[in-house]
């Protein structure tokens, strides 16, 4: 599947890509991401992120905002996004994106 940033006019050509850049490294994980107890694969985490995405994409002006609006916690629940990595801690969501969009910045710079 090819990750779609439709919607996002308004934002730089920089952000655009950080956005990309993210839903590919969650579309292709083979981390386990969970969402409101039930453990999901990249690809189905992905398509989650993206609906939040459009949902969301009049608020998001960074990357950062992305994160902390489409892929940080559920709305209804209010439980945060978990990633499970065979060998790592189990960690929010927010904390692992931040982490590869600052390794991401530190390699496009």
């Amino acid at each position: 599947m090819l990750v779609s940033t439709k919607g996002i006019a308004d934002i730089s050509p920089t952000t655009k890509n950080e956005i990309a850049h993210l839903l590919e490294f969650v579309q292709n994980t083979t981390c386990k991401y969970e969402r409101n107890g039930e453990m999901h694969a990249g690809s189905e985490a992905v398509e989650h992120i993206q609906k939040k995405y459009d949902y969301f994409q009049d608020k998001v002006k960074s990357t950062e905002d992305f994160i902390r609006y489409s892929a940080t916690k559920s709305e209804l629940s209010g439980k945060h996004y978990r990633i499970h990595c065979k060998g790592e801690a189990v960690q929010n969501s927010s904390s692992w994106l931040l982490k590869e969009l600052n390794a991401y910045r530190q390699s496009t710079h």
